[in-house]
């Protein structure tokens, strides 16, 4: 689920800001980017994520700044020293023409080095807090999200359930209209054949309109709608759950379709083949 959450706090002239973006991911997929002087502490806030956001692809940023804005690098001014004795020697050595010794020596390796903020166990304490805020805040975006996902979802489940009850409603007259094309051919057939065995076509009847009932494939639909409903309005975390139900319903679906052989069941048939589309991709947004 796509979400994003921002935090900030300051402890004695450092300024902590934690950023939390996360798209959408069957795994746990977590980037974490911290100062090199709380690398230890990696394997905790790691920890914290996965408790807060459980799944998905993350990005996650802790950076430290000094809040007086004051350069942290710094001339290394020993080095920078004899650098210069080394130039001066080599210059009066050889004799060679004056340069400008202040550019060379700055392109020099390691003359200029920053200043390296030092793990600090209180400061830790406000940097852990703020992961925990940026963490709720993310948490908080995804609920937003969500709320709006359960009502799209919702809408369509209802929409499909109006396509299934115009379905049941069209299917009886299609086996009685069925069953009177039928009688009338074998009752031309009659006529030609004398040896016409009509226990035998009774069978071949109740055979061919049982497999245009559709009566199994409506209840089994209705139940995994209903099923769907209530495992949204269940615990968190079911979005692979869903996403099985969707599937039983496609398969239903497909029955119904198949053993249509009706026009306009086709036609509520690939209405509920759209919504049920939108569904699955919506599920893949639910933890």
């Amino acid at each position: 689920m796509t979400g994003f959450g921002k935090a900030t706090n300051e402890f004695n002239g450092t300024k902590i800001t934690v950023e939390v973006k996360t798209l959408n991911s069957k795994m746990n997929d977590t980037k974490i980017r911290v100062p090199s002087s709380y690398r230890e502490k990696e394997l905790e806030i790691r920890n914290l994520i996965t408790e807060q956001l459980d799944r998905g692809k993350i990005d996650f940023s802790l950076s430290l700044e000094s809040a007086n804005k004051t350069s942290t690098v710094k001339i290394n001014r020993v080095l920078f020293e004899e650098y210069n004795a080394q130039l001066k020697g080599v210059s009066q050595e050889f004799d060679l023409e004056p340069i400008d010794t202040m550019s060379l020596i700055m392109r020099m390796p390691n003359i200029l080095e920053s200043e390296s903020h030092e793990f600090d166990s209180d400061e830790y304490k406000t940097i852990k807090q703020t992961v925990i805020e940026g963490l709720t805040a993310c948490n908080n975006f995804r609920k937003d999200e969500g709320q709006q996902l359960e009502n799209d979802l919702k809408k369509r489940i209802d929409i499909i359930s109006d396509h299934l009850e115009k379905v049941m409603q069209l299917a009886p007259t299609r086996v009685d209209n069925k069953r009177e094309k039928l009688l009338a051919r074998f009752e031309d057939m009659k006529k030609d054949d004398d040896i016409f065995d009509n226990n035998r076509f009774e069978q071949e009847l109740i055979y061919y309109l049982e497999k245009l009932d559709i009566t199994e494939e409506q209840v089994r639909l209705k139940a995994h709608l209903e099923y769907f409903s209530k495992t949204m309005d269940g615990q968190i975390g079911q979005g692979k759950k869903l996403g099985f139900i969707g599937q039983e319903m496609g398969r239903e679906i497909n029955t119904i379709g198949s053993k249509a052989n009706h026009a306009e069941m086709q036609r509520h048939v690939v209405e509920m083949k759209d919504e049920l589309e939108k569904i699955k991709e919506q599920v893949l947004n639910v933890l």
